[in-house]
């Protein structure tokens, strides 16, 4: 016995025990777990995007709108990339077509 073996208890190697089992069960579960996520999270995502997709497509002029920073206004001109809101009387702000959130009924802003 030398000085290591006092403070370190010997290991003795052992035959590991044999691995139990879990048959499909250790590869079922992954795959559950990638679609209760895409059930629960991506798919509902994509169908919103869709929606607000259309929503941009069928902008146009004279609709009522408010941005998803709360700017509310009248479609004046519409881009590619841009839509022209009318605010007030004269005043007119430039948006991302992108930015806005939701098309209000007409007269909206007018009963405001």
């Amino acid at each position: 016995m030398n000085l290591f073996d006092f403070f370190v208890a010997p290991v003795i190697a052992q035959a590991a025990p044999a691995p139990q089992g879990m048959g499909g069960f250790g590869l079922l579960m992954p795959i559950a777990l990638i679609a209760v996520m895409y059930f629960l999270m991506i798919r509902p995502q994509m169908k919103r995007a869709k929606e607000h997709r259309s929503m941009l497509d069928k902008l146009s002029k004279g609709d009522e709108v408010i941005t998803s920073g709360g700017i509310a206004g009248t479609v004046t001109d519409i881009g590619d990339n841009f839509v022209t809101l009318e605010v007030a009387d004269n005043v007119r702000v430039r948006v991302q077509k992108a930015a806005v959130g939701n098309v209000l009924p007409k007269g909206t802003l007018k009963s405001a």
